[in-house]
């Protein structure tokens, strides 16, 4: 069973059921129930045109539906001989329905990945860790909401790639790798729209993705990037996304991915920690500051700062930051370390691991701490 090629053509079968006037939650539910079905006969009895199969499948399954529906509120259904229906891509317009502004980022994200990526509600509900009828009331609440919206208006390419960058950040879980399935979709939407800043997001995630096999132990303890053997990095996906950034910048129309995705390549183009282009990298934080002024930018910027000028200099960038912001501990934290103050870094690195967000990140805040109270003179 060809479960990357169902997945690919989920948006396109969804589009055509759509534009024969199904109704969005409807129509979503025919897919669905036509990829459940293409799972279970296709491994006996594969068809010669996938594409045309699903929609053959999807359209009785919503008539079918529209019947029962019918009998129940006595009113008609669609014909039986569905309405020619023009060749067109309704992809790019599946992302802006699915990343409306209407809904919100976890119900954009859900939606997305069950209505563009094709995944199965007990998929998406395994990968966020929640029970599944939890999710698909999630996932119906989302349906019901963009329900009215026009399939035919221009939505915001930004939104969506917000939406997409929320699913890269989910990584693994369950049996679906998020990272991958982000990296996938946003490759999809590079062929349907061109947009530098799509480009900047694809290339972002190539960049990340490109360190994951050194992020963790064997044990799943994280390892700092620092720390990170660059000999397991992924250079072809590195390669792959310094070209796609080179030909994003060359448009002149400078975006935050763009500038992200230029921090990243930054990182990956040092041979060693030691040699990291900070001094640039600090420039890019600037453009991504004057591009965002995101509070967790200038929190990444304070790092950069402390390693191109000094912690001292570090601490200073610091100050301008809300203290409120997540990690603001961990970062001062590595700063006050490199400054000398070890006990007030101890100290930090403690208050930091309490409000982690993951077991992992705790467990490495937590053996920092450990470490400078065993170097420390009173420890």
């Amino acid at each position: 069973m060809n479960e990357a090629l169902l997945r690919e053509l989920t948006p396109s079968v969804l589009g055509v059921l759509v534009r024969r006037g199904a109704d969005f939650a409807a129509a979503e539910d025919a897919v669905q129930d036509a990829l459940v079905e293409a799972v279970r006969s296709w491994p006996s009895d594969p068809p010669r045109d996938p594409k045309g199969w699903l929609v053959t499948v999807a359209w009785r399954r919503f008539l079918d539906a529209a019947r029962s529906d019918a009998a129940r509120r006595r009113r008609e259904f669609p014909p039986e001989e569905p309405p020619p229906v023009p060749e067109t891509d309704d992809t790019l317009q599946l992302y802006f329905l699915c990343a409306h502004p209407s809904l919100t980022p976890s119900s954009a994200v859900a939606l997305t990945l069950r209505a563009v990526g094709g995944l199965t509600t007990r998929q998406i509900a395994q990968a966020y860790l929640v029970p599944e009828a939890t999710m698909a009331q999630r996932i119906s609440r989302a349906k019901r909401t963009v329900s009215a919206v026009r399939f035919d208006r221009p939505g915001d390419v930004g939104t969506v790639l917000r939406v997409l960058y929320l699913v890269f950040n989910e990584g693994y879980s369950g049996d679906v790798d998020l990272a991958a399935e982000a990296i996938r979709l946003t490759r999809a939407l590079r062929r349907a729209v061109d947009h530098p800043e799509v480009d900047g997001l694809l290339a972002l995630m190539l960049l990340h993705h490109a360190r994951r096999a050194a992020r963790t132990t064997s044990d799943g303890s994280l390892v700092p990037l620092a720390a990170q053997d660059r000999a397991r990095w992924d250079t072809a996906l590195i390669a792959e996304g310094v070209e796609i950034l080179q030909g994003a910048l060359t448009s002149d129309r400078l975006g935050e991915f763009q500038a992200q995705a230029a921090i990243a390549a930054l990182h990956a183009d040092a041979p060693t920690a030691e040699e990291t282009d900070w001094v640039q990298i600090v420039e890019w934080y600037d453009e991504l500051t004057r591009l965002t002024d995101s509070p967790v930018v200038r929190l990444n910027r304070a790092v950069a700062v402390g390693e191109a000028d000094g912690p001292r200099a570090g601490l200073a960038a610091l100050a301008q930051v809300d203290a409120t912001v997540p990690r603001f501990a961990a970062v001062e934290a590595h700063l006050r370390e490199r400054s000398g103050d070890l006990t007030t870094a101890a100290r930090l690195y403690a208050e930091a691991a309490a409000k982690a967000p993951n077991l992992p990140e705790r467990d490495h805040l937590l053996r920092q701490a450990a470490r400078l109270n065993n170097r420390r003179p009173d420890g």
